[in-house]
């Protein structure tokens, strides 16, 4: 199987595993307990949250560890949505489903809900940017990276015109980190997610970068554990993993973008020669390793498993989204009509894929598209 869908989720790291094993096995502490056994886990979990800082470019007080991706999301819209009083939620239009739906629900605890238009490319559109009036009290949330055509947004417009009004920005850094430099600070956010399993740690845990002054309701209430803002005794062994894998992140960053991005270049130029092919969001700024198209005469569904048979794991959107052979909403709020978002897929690169890899996929689509 060549494997094709590194934004969905990645292989472990053997070198996460072995960071991970000697709290598996031996150091089972409990990190809030005060005894050596205990205090062992308490400075490996310390140890990590340093290494993850440095990926998202904060400080190591500002990292509180949870569950994952989601959990995140919904720890910062939720838990600031909790915490303040109802008013107006603003939102791009493109966000991944663990934002966008904290945000419905949200809406139905009276809280207003305006969405930012996107461009044909995924971008905000600017004019909407510019007639923006936040008010006091508002949060605004936009992804710094996108999961399904690997935009890159500029979050900074948006958090100053919400910190100048008093209002609050999260942003979604899942697909960002790893795969393009994060600076929490640059991005004017109050908090931002990351999630391990996206750079080759383990699944189960991820983190909410906050900034002291979000005001962030616990979803969950406990044992006061992560600063009081997040309940419940410490994955040790998986934020180890988590940690060891910002670290090689952060340290192997280009060597990486060096790589997906010279394979992404090869996969577009042997697009380009296949009839009818759409290729999104082409002359963005996109992340490095990601490429959307739509093939014609396909749904994008059909198309993956046509190309599962032939031994290729590819994406036809966002794996957290099961809305069966529906178009892709990120697409269709770029303004793609839906026969061309029904017949689109994802490819997202790592670091283990090759050069002539690609040569097989481009080959296998056009035998495809020939037979079909």
């Amino acid at each position: 199987m060549i494997y094709l869908d590194h934004n969905a989720t990645t292989p472990i790291d053997e070198r996460v595993v072995e960071a991970m094993l000697p709290y598996l096995k031996s150091f089972y502490g409990n990190p809030s307990g005060l005894y050596r056994l205990s205090r062992l886990s308490r400075g490996a979990i310390d140890a990590a949250r340093d290494h993850i800082a440095a990926l998202a470019g904060a400080k190591a007080s500002e990292v509180i560890f949870t569950s994952g991706g989601t959990e995140a999301n919904n720890l910062a819209l939720k838990g600031m949505g909790f915490s303040l009083k109802p008013a107006t939620l603003i939102s791009g239009s493109t966000e991944h489903p663990s934002v966008s739906k904290p945000l419905k629900h949200l809406e139905t605890r009276g809280w207003g809900l305006q969405y930012l238009p996107a461009s044909q490319t995924g971008l905000p559109e600017l004019s909407a940017l510019d007639e923006l009036k936040p008010r006091q009290g508002d949060i605004g949330t936009l992804m710094l990276a996108n999961n399904e055509t690997g935009v890159v947004h500029d979050t900074r417009p948006l958090a100053d015109r919400l910190r100048e009004a008093g209002a609050f920005l999260h942003v979604d850094a899942v697909q960002a980190a790893g795969k393009m430099p994060v600076n929490f600070s640059a991005t004017g956010a109050h908090t931002l997610t990351l999630s391990s399993h996206k750079i080759y740690g383990p699944k189960g845990v991820g983190a909410l970068i906050a900034d002291r002054s979000a005001p962030i309701e616990p979803l969950l209430h406990g044992g006061g554990q992560e600063q009081g803002r997040r309940g419940g005794t410490e994955n040790v062994a998986g934020i180890v993993g988590f940690g060891k894998a910002a670290e090689l992140a952060l340290n192997e960053l280009e060597h990486r973008n060096n790589q997906s991005l010279m394979l992404r270049r090869q996969l577009e130029a042997g697009l380009q020669s296949l009839p009818g092919v759409t290729l999104f969001a082409a002359h963005e700024q996109r992340l490095p390793n990601t490429a959307q198209f739509s093939v014609p005469g396909f749904d994008g569904e059909s198309l993956v498993m046509h190309l599962d048979r032939l031994g290729f794991a590819v994406s036809s959107g966002s794996a957290c989204a099961s809305s069966g052979n529906q178009p892709s909403p990120v697409l269709l709020a770029m303004g793609v009509d839906e026969d061309t978002a029904r017949g689109a897929i994802r490819i997202s690169f790592g670091r283990g894929n090759t050069s002539e890899e690609v040569n097989q996929f481009i080959e296998a689509l056009k035998s495809l598209m020939t037979s079909h």
